[in-house]
């Protein structure tokens, strides 16, 4: 599966952004949904992922109750819902997928084979 990420961008501390992922080639409702994040000189971080049928998102530490994973298996698109950025959510964001329809919970990026190419998010203060 290819994967397109975009909605990006500079905003500032406070504001909400919404990324979007778009699935193109084998079967999207086949593969769960992750989003992992790297900020300039830091290690790539999971901060979420939803199961092939949307439900049971989870996420990486600290970030739920500010962000939100859902998808659309229609659009063959996964969203991700950010709210109250603060500065150290600047970074590169990446969608990835894995083909699994098996209901498990998976964190690191060596967990999924399909990456997007990224898009940045800048909080500034």
């Amino acid at each position: 599966v290819q994967l397109q990420a975009s909605g990006g961008g500079l905003v500032q501390d406070g504001d909400s952004l919404t990324l979007s992922c778009t699935a193109s080639g084998r079967s999207f409702s086949n593969y769960m949904m992750a989003w992992f994040r790297q900020a300039p000189g830091k290690e790539r971080e999971f901060v979420g992922a939803v199961q092939w049928n949307g439900n049971w998102p989870y996420y990486g530490d600290s970030l739920e109750g500010r962000f939100t994973i859902s998808r659309d298996n229609a659009k063959n698109t996964v969203y991700l819902r950010m709210n109250s950025l603060k500065l150290e959510d600047t970074g590169v964001y990446y969608c990835a997928a894995r083909a699994d329809r098996g209901g498990g919970y998976f964190r690191y990026s060596s967990d999924y084979e399909s990456w997007g190419q990224g898009t940045q998010v800048t909080v500034s203060s």
